[in-house]
Formats: C-alpha cells, sequence, structure tokens
C-alpha cells in the first residue's frame, strides 16, 4: 500500500521524467560543419627575396613568434641612413642655438642689427624642422625593418605556408599569402537554415554544438543576410554560431557537427 507522501514523490519524478523528451523535443538540432573563426592571411609588405622562412603548416604557434624573415640588408642600411641623419640634425640644432645665443647677445650690446638677430633665429628653426624630418625618416626605416618580418598575430596554428627559402616575391604577383595563421581556442560552426528558422535567433542567443558526439556550450555569432541558395522550400541562409576548443584538440574545417539551437 502506496503512502500519499510516496505517492507525490511518485509524481514528481514521472513528471521530471516526462520534461526531459519535451524540453529536447522543442530543440531545432541542424548539421553543421566547422570553420576557422578568424583567419589572418600574411603578405610581404615590399618585393623581396625570402631569407628563412620558420613554421610549415599544421605547426602551432604563439603570439609574436617568428614565421618568415625576409632579406634585411636593404631594410637595415636604410635605417643606418637614418639613424645618421638623425644624429646629424642634432649637431646642426646644436650649432643653431649656439649661435642664435651668439647673436642675441650680440644684439643685446647694440652690435649687430634686428635682421641679423632674425637670420639667426630662422637657422635655428630650420635646423630644428629638419631634425624633426628626420626623426620621421628613421621612424619610417623602423618600419620597414619590422616589416621584414612576420609574427604570429595570436596563439593558433599555421593553416598556409605558401614561402620557401630564397623565393622572390613581387608585393603586385602576392596572388596567395606567404603564410596564414588560425586561432584554435575557438571555431565557428556554419549552418544552413531557411528564413523562418533564421529571424528566430539573435547574435549572443544561447546554442549548442554537438562535436564527436560532446556536446557543448555555444552561442549565435552572426545571421546570414543574402541567401547562399534558394530551395523548393525557400531561401537558405548561413547561420554560424561559435564555441570553444580545448587547447589540445584538432579541429579543423569542414568536419561536420550538430547546431543545437533553443
Amino acid at each position: 500500500m502506496h503512502t500519499p507522501k510516496a505517492t507525490r514523490a511518485a509524481g514528481i519524478a514521472l513528471a521530471c521524467l516526462l520534461l526531459i523528451p519535451v524540453t529536447d523535443a522543442w530543440a531545432l538540432q541542424v548539421s553543421a560543419r566547422l570553420e576557422w573563426l578568424d583567419r589572418v592571411e600574411m603578405r610581404a609588405v615590399q618585393s623581396g627575396v625570402v631569407e628563412r622562412v620558420f613554421v610549415t603548416t599544421g605547426q602551432f604557434v604563439k603570439a609574436g613568434d617568428l614565421l618568415l624573415r625576409m632579406d634585411q640588408r636593404e631594410a637595415r642600411a636604410t635605417l643606418l641612413e637614418a639613424k645618421a641623419r638623425v644624429a646629424r640634425g642634432a649637431v646642426a640644432v646644436d650649432d643653431a642655438e649656439r649661435k642664435l645665443v651668439r647673436a642675441q647677445e650680440l644684439f643685446d650690446r647694440g652690435l649687430i642689427a634686428t635682421e641679423e638677430l632674425k637670420d639667426a633665429e630662422l637657422g635655428k628653426a630650420a635646423a630644428v624642422a629638419e631634425q624633426e624630418s628626420d626623426r620621421a625618416a628613421l621612424a619610417v626605416a623602423e618600419v620597414m625593418l619590422e616589416r621584414t618580418e612576420l609574427r604570429a598575430p595570436f596563439d593558433g596554428i599555421v593553416v598556409e605556408r605558401h614561402a620557401y627559402d630564397g623565393a622572390v616575391i613581387y608585393t603586385s604577383l602576392q596572388q596567395q599569402p606567404l603564410v596564414a595563421v588560425a586561432p584554435t581556442d575557438r571555431m565557428l560552426a556554419r549552418a544552413l537554415v531557411t528564413s523562418d528558422v533564421l529571424r528566430r535567433y539573435r547574435p549572443g542567443q544561447s546554442a549548442g554544438v554537438i562535436v564527436r558526439g560532446e556536446r557543448r556550450t555555444a552561442a549565435v555569432y552572426s545571421l546570414g543576410v543574402e541567401a547562399v541558395r534558394i530551395d523548393p522550400d525557400g531561401a537558405v541562409y548561413e547561420l554560424d554560431v561559435v564555441f570553444d576548443a580545448g587547447p589540445d584538440e584538432i579541429l579543423r574545417p569542414s568536419e561536420f557537427v550538430k547546431v543545437v539551437l533553443p
């Protein structure tokens, strides 16, 4: 004989069991494929010769790691010349300053005319302006030397490499990136849905992704604006969700997963 308390407990348990399939039934599961969340394609800024490539496709890199170096001889020579000009400019400014001080003393004693004092002032201003120009040229030379090296913009994996030691690179003919890098800590799952499904969701809305049988928390990342194709049932759009990936995982684009939409 069941007591009222036991009957109530059994009823609560049954209700809980009934709720589980109802909740799952409302979830929409659609097939999707993985894509890189970001992908940075790196090219040479100036034409030149590749001195050395330090990475290969599939290699994991840390932010700031050196990926590729172009021949730096010309850039280093330009930098040395710019430094020399800055040094000469400093001497010229000091000389102009001394001449101005001397001219001011002579003017105060009534030994030179106002025009001669003005000439000294203009000489000092011209020397300072030339010095600023030389400093700007030095800054440009430093930037151009930095640009002879390609460094990883973030932690990730090298997904493309189209450069080799000794290769001659022309900036106007770079059809492919020298190196391409993508982050591995987050991945994007891209599903194709109809407009009726698309309009139910907004970026940032909670979602889920089933990767190799494991369900993970995700969020709606973006909603397609232009249709990728027209089916008999209507236009089909891209719906992207993003999720975190483990540091030791190897998830690759085009791998099929399931996107779970509430």
